[in-house]
């Protein structure tokens, strides 16, 4: 009962002066967690991600010379969602798979497009191998401009839309999370565990 009502009763003005006073702990203990975090980092890194880019451009007024603002909208809503259909299908995953990476697994967690629209669209590929990411990422967006070069030409996309791909070799290559993430959520998770279990601690008297 004692530890149901420190849980859920709410703290007392003591109790954040208390917390307060002891800036000295909770410098310590946001380093220390910074710590942890760094130790977490380095021991189970997070995989690599490299990004391709492939520039798809909708050719709107080409496209409609003379249509209103709500007919691009929809004009740009139906194309684009093809062109996701695209970028996701068996034909261009399957370019990308290997022995290692199956289609599943492709799909799952290690592929990732970012918010398509007008303009560049980002294929990024997370691996534990730096030079497997840059290869994956640039296989799924070379991939990608082909298959969605083949529909248009098949007249099974509009006939203005331009896709290109503006950046598929030496592609920039980081760790999918930042060491600095890690560092914030070790001390701040440091600091929230030890503020809650000061509070099972007798109060000085």
């Amino acid at each position: 009962m004692l530890i149901m009502k420190l849980l859920f009763s709410p703290p007392s003005l003591d109790d954040l002066i208390r917390l307060l006073k002891a800036w000295k702990f909770w410098a310590l203990g946001a380093i220390l967690g910074a710590l942890i975090g760094a130790a977490v980092f380095y021991i189970a890194p997070p995989p690599f991600r490299a990004r391709a880019t492939v520039l798809v451009d909708f050719n709107l007024e080409e496209a409609f010379p003379q249509d209103t603002d709500r007919q691009y909208f929809y004009y740009l809503e139906r194309e684009t969602r093809k062109l996701e259909e695209i970028a996701w299908s068996d034909d261009v995953i399957r370019r990308v798979a290997n022995s290692e990476d199956t289609v599943e697994s492709l799909r799952g967690a290690t592929l990732q497009l970012s918010q398509p629209a007008e303009g560049g669209w980002h294929f990024y590929a997370d691996h534990r191998d730096a030079k497997l990411a840059s290869q994956l990422a640039s296989a799924w967006a070379q991939g990608f401009a082909d298959e969605a070069q083949r529909k248009i030409n098949s007249g099974e996309l509009n006939s203005f839309i331009h896709v290109e791909v503006t950046q598929s070799g030496e592609l920039p290559v980081e760790r999918s999370s930042p060491m600095s993430t890690y560092l914030l959520i070790g001390a701040t998770g440091f600091l929230a565990v030890s503020a809650f279990l000061s509070q099972f601690f007798d109060k000085p008297k």
